[in-house]
């Protein structure tokens, strides 16, 4: 008797390592609007597209861009956020092969050495506090949007991964750097 095959493996994402852990891939069985398959996992964030795409695509279809084409959709809405120079190769992985996130307001791709960086996942002063560049980076937008000393220190210090604000933590695939930034609940 032959063993029965397990789950097929995911597809990697240079940009986003561990999409099961982020939540933007969970296992469950879903027929892809893409390729008409069930294999048992799903891209659960609704990527940008005129259709309402949230738990209807495969990863595999996210992966080799099919989806993106198929449904003229984004997974993350760089906007004006695309450092200057960066090849386009690296904007349409990012932004048609990579499985995006959610935020609480517009999410942010950060981008360092000329690159984009890899997404690590949403996270709190717990985590953030491991990362000192990290922690200097939201001071410094806390800062930039008015909020500034002991105000913008317990602003930071208040992150919370399940709370109304929260960090998104990256980090650069060529020199180890940890970028992150902070959005918080508009309410």
């Amino acid at each position: 008797m032959s063993a029965a095959a397990g789950p097929p493996e995911l597809p990697s994402f240079r940009y986003h390592p561990d999409p099961v852990a982020t939540g933007a891939i969970e296992q469950r069985a879903v027929r892809c609007r893409c390729c008409g398959q069930d294999r048992g996992w799903v891209y659960a964030v609704a990527p940008y597209a005129v259709e309402d795409l949230r738990d209807a695509l495969c990863p595999w279809c996210v992966a080799d861009g099919s989806a993106a084409a198929t449904f003229d959709a984004a997974f993350t809405d760089l906007g004006d956020e695309g450092p200057n120079g960066l090849p386009v190769q690296v904007l349409e992985e990012v932004t048609r092969r990579t499985p995006g996130f959610s935020a609480w307001q517009q999410e942010r791709w950060l981008f360092h050495c000329d690159d984009a960086a890899a997404f690590l996942g949403a996270v709190g002063w717990d985590e953030l506090s491991a990362h000192p560049e990290a922690v200097a980076a939201v001071l410094l937008q806390v800062a930039g949007s008015g909020i500034a000393g002991e105000d913008a220190e317990a602003f930071v210090g208040s992150l919370d991964v399940d709370g109304a604000s929260t960090a998104y933590l990256f980090r650069c695939l060529h020199c180890g750097a940890h970028l992150a930034y902070a959005d918080a609940d508009a309410d």
